[in-house]
């Protein structure tokens, strides 16, 4: 199966024609319906799931933490403007052959090569001086809440996303393999930092980063660096 090169090239180019007070408000609207994706998701799984609790209690949610959530959507809209600046200017090539069997190898590719580019970031953000000014506000959040994700310091968020865009540079990935990657990508990020375990226990057999995987490194810092998966932590020696 093939998608409409023909019709997908017309809807690209729209984007195309963006001025960029356009793409700014583009980018802060999807990214700020992105937040709510994220944050429906969590309630919605932590109600419907019959699973007990990892902890025994959810992080308190504070002020503080709603305006560094909304202070990361401003960081991701600021990482897709400048995404949007680089593909304009040629430094990111989007690929135009779109098979169901390339979509779904480069999704693949990105989620492997990005979780052992986030395992080796994640590792050194956790070194003494980088985690006191950097990831420490994140693992304030020993047990987790429905924010957890987003309470991040805004260097660590553009940081991911420049990694992200590094990548795109490498290769013409095709839209939708992007659109389909960065969509599991928040997914995961929501189910990994919930306070239930959302997935069979069986999975972590085939090296799934599952919610209890990244549940232990919160509550043990020292272990668990990989996001998707647990292949990196497992070679590496510090899987839990």
């Amino acid at each position: 199966m093939n998608f409409n090169e023909t019709d997908f090239s017309d809807y690209i180019n729209v984007f195309w024609q963006f001025s960029w007070p356009q793409w700014m408000i583009f980018s802060l609207i999807m990214n700020g319906l992105l937040y709510l994706f994220s944050i429906g998701l969590y309630v919605f799984i932590d109600k419907t799931c019959q699973k007990n609790q990892l902890q025994e209690e959810n992080h308190p949610i504070t002020k503080s933490d709603f305006y560094l959530s909304l202070f990361t959507v401003f960081c991701n809209s600021l990482v897709m403007l400048i995404g949007a600046f680089l593909w304009k200017n040629g430094w990111i090539d989007l690929g135009n052959k779109m098979s169901i069997i390339q979509i779904f190898l480069e999704v693949i590719a990105l989620l492997l090569l990005m979780d052992l580019l986030m395992f080796f970031f994640h590792y050194t953000a956790h070194m003494p001086f980088v985690y006191k000014i950097l990831h420490g506000k994140h693992h304030e959040h020993v047990s987790t809440n429905f924010l957890s994700l987003f309470v991040l310091h805004p260097l660590e968020t553009i940081g991911f996303g420049l990694m992200m865009l590094v990548v795109l540079m490498t290769h013409d990935f095709s839209v939708i393999s992007i659109t389909v990657y960065l969509l599991i990508n928040l997914i995961w990020g929501t189910v990994g930092h919930l306070n239930r375990e959302f997935f069979p226990a069986w999975l972590d057999r085939f090296f799934v980063g599952t919610t209890k995987f990244h549940n232990d490194h919160h509550q043990d810092e020292t272990k668990n660096f990989g996001f998707y998966t647990s292949i990196w932590d497992r070679l590496f020696g510090t899987y839990k």
